[in-house]
């Protein structure tokens, strides 16, 4: 069986499965990904380049796809080789929203697509209108982003959304060909056990009193002002408090501030904050990740109504005990005084005060967090997650339903 992978930052979702499945007999791997990528993931590789820009002068809410449009048409001349030669995916597994995928079956017309839906877009009711109000512009930038999405949707043979939450955001009249099902966790490296985390010239172990909070931006979407506030409150009330921040100091998702100031410094620079006691570790390895996961005793998860984030599985697989946001995505996996604690995204008193339950011992950590590790590795883990994966992706190359 043949699989062509298309990504641009590939592995990205496709990580676990494709490690899954490379030097398995009778299965070939290719990935096609961006040119700037440079991941290395030891299976074959076609890279493909933008020969230009997004058009400085195109209406502003088609940009989002003329840069799908322009890399469909560098992945398109990229992989044409390999048609030339003969070379015939049974299946392409496509990332959705962003281009690659819009011109395969004209390369390959009978090649089944299986593409990976994280978003849909939407005006009202999710995270478009989540931070403030929006008006007519911003409701129809947020709809046109969809275009991309939508051709695919028409092109591709089956379809997966990770979470029921993201699944919910398509139209209904869309969905009768998606799937539930995400990537996974790996609960055998992301499991507790004894750790510690070095920052400088200072050692932190399980014994130090010691939260986290993990994001590739630190950004409104994933609630990093609300909690550095939170941050500023807990300092006061606890003189060993240590916070440890993984990520990157921009916004990944969402708006800048017009002032041209990142939220980490308008953050430093407006609240009462010891930074002695605050790290910044910016990107870790998933050694670190995991190691941050076993000494915390609070790991704080906020979002907007968004795509839920693969941290706050891993944390919850290695068994720290999360304070989440009460928003739809975060509470699809944790109910609140069951596998963790929720407090509303937008209150800092309540979100500090959830932690320092914690901290001072006031709610059963130890039921929590066995519950918090039990809610992924039941559900969540590889071994379960992985031959759901294979199956969904054998059926739709057979031109079979998957299974449920």
């Amino acid at each position: 069986m043949r699989i062509l992978f298309l990504h641009n930052n590939f592995p990205g979702q496709y990580r676990r499965i494709a490690q899954h499945l490379h030097g398995v007999e009778g299965i070939e791997l290719v990935a096609g990904t961006l040119k700037t990528n440079a991941q290395q993931f030891g299976i074959r590789r076609v890279d493909y380049a933008p020969h230009r820009e997004v058009t400085k002068t195109i209406h502003p809410v088609l940009v989002v796809t003329e840069r799908a449009v322009i890399n469909g048409q560098a992945a398109f001349q990229a992989l044409y080789p390999l048609k030339q030669s003969g070379w015939e995916p049974d299946l392409v597994c496509a990332h959705s929203g962003w281009g690659p995928a819009f011109l395969i079956k004209e390369l390959w017309p009978k090649t089944k697509m299986l593409s990976l839906f994280e978003w849909y877009y939407n005006a009202r009711g999710s995270d478009t209108d989540f931070l403030a109000p929006v008006n007519h512009d911003i409701a129809a930038r947020a709809h046109f982003k969809n275009i991309p999405v939508l051709l695919d949707l028409a092109t591709m043979d089956w379809g997966y959304s990770p979470t029921r939450w993201q699944f919910s955001q398509f139209p209904k009249h869309l969905t009768h060909n998606i799937s539930v099902l995400h990537e996974g966790v790996d609960c055998t490296f992301f499991s507790p056990g004894e750790a510690q985390v070095t920052v400088g010239d200072r050692v932190f172990t399980a014994k130090d009193e010691v939260i986290t909070y993990v994001a590739r931006g630190m950004e409104p979407y994933r609630g990093f002002p609300q909690f550095m506030e939170a941050v500023s409150k807990l300092q006061k009330r606890r003189p060993n408090l240590h916070v440890l921040v993984a990520g990157q100091d921009r916004t990944a998702y969402g708006r800048t501030r017009e002032d041209g100031k990142t939220h980490r410094e308008h953050a430093l620079e407006t609240l009462d904050l010891d930074t002695s006691r605050i790290h910044f570790l910016g990107l870790v390895p998933l050694e670190t990740l995991r190691d941050m996961f076993r000494i915390t005793r609070a790991h704080v998860y906020l979002t907007v109504p968004f795509v839920l984030s693969w941290s706050m599985l891993e944390a919850m697989a290695t068994g720290a005990l999360v304070v989440g946001s009460a928003t739809a995505p975060v509470q699809e996996l944790i109910t609140d005084g069951e596998n963790g604690l929720l407090a509303d995204f937008f209150n800092v008193d309540q979100i500090a005060d959830r932690i320092d339950e914690i901290l001072r011992g006031d709610v059963d950590c130890t039921s929590l967090k066995q519950a918090s590790r039990r809610t992924i590795a039941e559900s969540y883990d590889l071994s379960t997650i992985l031959p759901r994966q294979w199956a969904m992706m054998q059926a739709v190359a057979n031109g079979e339903r998957p299974p449920e």
